[in-house]
């Protein structure tokens, strides 16, 4: 028997099925990874998210515990069962975090870690939230802005992450480059991810009503690869508050890992790097007051003394550039003669190309350039798109362009320095431009290669480009390379705007007279 339907019947039908399958489907919320992340006791957990963020409200006689007590973030890539008790290092609840505001969820794009990391981070916000809902019937409504500020030890913003390389091969495949390293990158988001929720740390308080302050990359001071790190070896970032400014948090994050061969005596540090957070008011957007810093240990002082020195010599720069009419007058004039002599090789080129020195290559000519328009899976817990993910892709596109102006796969050596001039929105046209600013070639058996990278925000609507973060990057070769006959060009300006650019970095660097 055939049964014959119109098509009115077939459009009900399907709408009939459509119902009925959605509403049996449980909402997903944004940003859940479909990879379970193991986390560390006291890290995850709501109900142990006081604890793991603010020891304030410990008993004052019990002493603070030692820096490598913390609790790790450690990081897997396969599903686990929950097994034990609620707070027994579970996977992560999808269920659970379903009441949990889209707001407070990341994008899909980032690494494992970073989700491992902002799920700590938004169990604080979460906290206030819940406060502030249970204080909608008191006559204040809102929550307040934080009146009184607390006084903190560098332990207590300590956070660590364990990458098992060794043993969780699909983690591994996702850090991997095609030379058997970490992909740094990746590595590039997971620290500055851990750098965020360490200032957020610092930041909160015991103090359910007040809501918690927004904090934003402001800078990365310096970021240094001490030796290449290997991808099937166990790897452990940890990083702490080091010194604060009024609204100001600088955090300094060491990546240690072992060498294969089980050597203790070796120096385990890889990679160190410095970075600078901004505490906004969540409400007006203004700079706010963070909790004050006290170190403890010596290596604490040290570190606190070093970073304190280094911000009172940037403000004396900044008074200085303010100065009399006559220091400004001398400035000029030894600038004026440093561009000359940087824009003599490049009016060779210009004027004369036959006789320009073939050793020599002007900077328009390595240059390199990528765009993208930002998708809401790159976003942070703020709604703008995430530092790490401009950082990953400035620095794939710095390697790429060292790259192809040596010839050879380049060995990254450090991050000179990165800005945050501009927040960057979901929808941002953004596009990447690189060029190598300049080589330093004194030392023939470390050649260096500086190369700059320019994140503009373009919207065409307006005819508008603006830019909002430069990053600078340093990559030498391999010395096997070297010794087979590889030689570096010298790269030379063509306009005074570049020679501009390449004094300033050098300033910056301290490598003019």
């Amino acid at each position: 028997m055939t049964t014959r339907l119109t098509a009115t019947s077939l459009l009900l039908l399907s709408r009939t099925l459509r119902r009925g399958v959605t509403s049996r489907i449980p909402p997903r919320p944004f940003g859940i990874a479909p990879l379970g992340l193991e986390l560390s006791a006291g890290i995850i957990p709501r109900a142990q998210s006081r604890l793991a963020f603010s020891t304030a409200s410990r008993d004052p006689g019990q002493q603070e515990p030692p820096p490598a007590m913390d609790s790790p973030i450690k990081v897997v890539s396969h599903l686990g069962s929950r097994g034990g008790e609620e707070g027994g290092g579970a996977a992560i609840d999808a269920g659970k975090s379903a009441r949990r505001p889209l707001s407070l969820w990341p994008g899909m794009y980032h690494s494992p870690v970073t989700n491992a990391l902002w799920e700590a981070r938004a169990s604080i916000f979460e906290r206030m939230m819940d406060a502030g809902n249970g204080a909608a019937d008191d006559d204040a409504g809102e929550q307040r802005a934080p009146t009184e500020l607390l006084v903190k030890t560098p332990a207590q913003s300590r956070t660590s992450i364990v990458y098992k390389f060794a043993t969780d091969d699909i983690l591994r495949e996702q850090y991997r480059d095609p030379w058997n390293q970490v992909r740094i990158g990746k590595l590039l988001e997971d620290l500055d991810a851990l750098a965020g929720t360490i200032a957020v740390k610092h930041c909160s308080d015991e103090d359910s009503t007040t809501r918690p302050l927004l904090v934003v990359t402001a800078s990365v001071d310096k970021m240094e690869l001490k030796k290449p790190i290997r991808v099937d070896t166990d790897l452990k970032i940890a990083g702490a508050v080091t010194y604060v400014g009024r609204s100001s948090i600088d955090i300094q994050i060491e990546v240690t890992q072992v060498d294969q061969d089980g050597d203790n005596q070796s120096d385990p540090i890889a990679l160190t790097a410095n970075f600078t957070f901004v505490a906004r008011d969540s409400k007006t957007g203004k700079s706010a007051p963070v909790n004050r810093l006290s170190p403890e240990t010596e290596r604490e002082k040290q570190l606190f003394s070093e970073r304190e020195a280094r911000d009172k010599m940037r403000k004396r720069k900044r008074e200085e550039q303010k100065g009399g009419l006559e220091n400004g007058i001398h400035k000029l004039r030894a600038e004026a003669e440093r561009l000359n002599a940087l824009l003599a090789e490049g009016r060779v080129f210009s004027d004369l190309p036959a006789l320009a020195d073939r050793d020599s290559i002007l900077m328009k000519d390595t240059r390199l350039e990528n765009s993208l328009v930002c998708q809401p899976q790159q976003r942070n817990l703020h709604g703008r798109i995430f530092g790490g993910f401009l950082m990953h892709r400035a620095f794939e596109l710095a390697f790429s362009t060292a790259y192809a102006f040596v010839g050879q796969r380049p060995c990254f050596l450090e991050v000179d320095h990165v800005d945050f001039l501009k927040p960057v929105d979901v929808g941002d046209f953004l596009r990447f431009k690189s060029c190598v600013l300049y080589t330093q070639l004194d030392n023939p058996e470390q050649p260096l290669v500086n190369v700059e990278v320019v994140a503009h925000v373009t919207r065409p609507e307006l005819r508008k480009s603006e830019v909002s973060n430069t990053f600078h990057f340093t990559f030498t070769v391999c010395s096997d390379t070297l010794k087979n006959g590889l030689k570096i060009r010298n790269v030379v300006p063509s306009t005074e705007e570049e020679a501009r650019r390449i004094l300033e970095r050098m300033e910056a660097e301290g490598l003019c007279n």
